[in-house]
């Protein structure tokens, strides 16, 4: 196996692009593909093995990716609109959005010269995902490509103040649908703070709700559930709107090192629903390692709303992955 990939951050979050080394992907669109190869009778996180997601399991595990690795495979567009198509993935699975990963994939497009961009100035990149088409306008100044605005499908308002037991308390989730399913509730509400030091509890947490939340009304009609949870800290209000700080729990316990891009636009619909963000206002939104993104409700499309968030992502490197036949740990582990 001989597999080549440009890497990405975005606000801390990897994203490993895979440019090379890919067996075919079959489909007629990003979300059947994305259907296809979780396989049938696999799901969302235990797809079925097969030759692509022997190439997933490959990047994200020990040696050549960690526990909190995230990426993409790249595919054809659904039609001539867009660029290009993506497959998201992490160390479980298969994702049906990323907002991190589409403003990754924004900036490696105009960097690498597959989108033409202005020196100074803006791009718009066209991104087929598996829950429709995204785009992320990439901001130029100077030939460098300063900053990225992921803007979603129409985020979904599911339900409000669902009561769940956690950790022997009673708790209140938001669910919100904005691209995949979140849910979210203030730490505090569990005792706890969006810190470092309180990662083990907040992960604990994220996955109890989860599994708590499995084939709940709300989710009617969602195959894949509850994606990621949300837990954040209400912080002062910057002059602009609102501020927070949150950590987001999801898939199988995987955390965002980011502040996440469709778990931001979560928050905005459900900070919008509740009146506390008005026309015009910004969402600061921070990261447990302190990187932030902006986030805004630009207006609504039937029963969402349509939501922006900027963030900075830079290349961290180039890699050319290979699998020796002799190495006894193949595709690698998980710790």
């Amino acid at each position: 196996m001989n597999v080549t990939t440009t890497d990405y951050h975005t606000a801390g979050e990897p994203f490993r692009i895979v440019t090379g080394g890919l067996p075919p992907v079959p489909g007629d669109s990003v979300a059947e593909r994305r259907s296809i190869v979780i396989g049938a009778g696999g799901r969302a996180t235990a797809p079925r093995r097969s030759a692509l997601d022997d190439v997933r399991r490959l990047l994200t595990r020990e040696p050549r990716g960690h526990a909190g690795m995230y990426g993409g495979f790249l595919v054809p567009a659904d039609d001539s609109e867009a660029h290009f198509g993506v497959l998201f993935w992490h160390k479980d699975g298969y994702s049906t959005a990323c907002g991190h990963g589409t403003m990754a994939l924004g900036a490696w497009a105009v960097d690498s010269g597959l989108v033409a961009a202005p020196e100074d100035g803006t791009a718009l990149v066209r991104i087929d995902v598996p829950s429709g088409r995204v785009s992320a306008t990439v901001h130029r100044s100077g030939g460098r490509t300063t900053a990225v605005t992921f803007r979603n499908v129409p985020t979904r308002v599911l339900a409000r103040k669902v009561e769940l037991t956690v950790a022997g308390r009673t708790v209140a989730v938001d669910l919100a649908h904005s691209g995949a399913v979140y849910a979210s509730l203030p730490a505090a509400a569990l005792g706890l703070s969006v810190v470092p030091d309180r990662l083990p509890e907040l992960t604990a947490a994220g996955r109890e709700i989860r599994a708590a939340l499995e084939g709940h009304r709300a989710l009617a009609g969602d195959r894949d559930g509850v994606y990621g949870v949300i837990l954040y800290d209400e912080l002062p209000d910057t002059p602009t709107g609102p501020h927070q700080r949150n950590v987001t729990v999801f898939a199988d316990g995987q955390i965002d090192r980011s502040p996440c891009g469709s778990g931001t636009s979560a928050r905005l619909a459900l900070l919008a629903d509740e009146g506390a963000l008005g026309a015009g206002r910004t969402l600061r939104h921070d990261s447990v390692i302190g990187t932030v993104f902006t986030g805004r409700v630009r207006e609504r499309q039937g029963d969402g709303v349509v939501t922006e968030v900027t963030g900075t992502a830079h290349r961290t490197g180039e890699h050319r992955f290979v699998l020796d036949p002799e190495d006894t740990l193949g595709a690698g582990f998980l710790l």
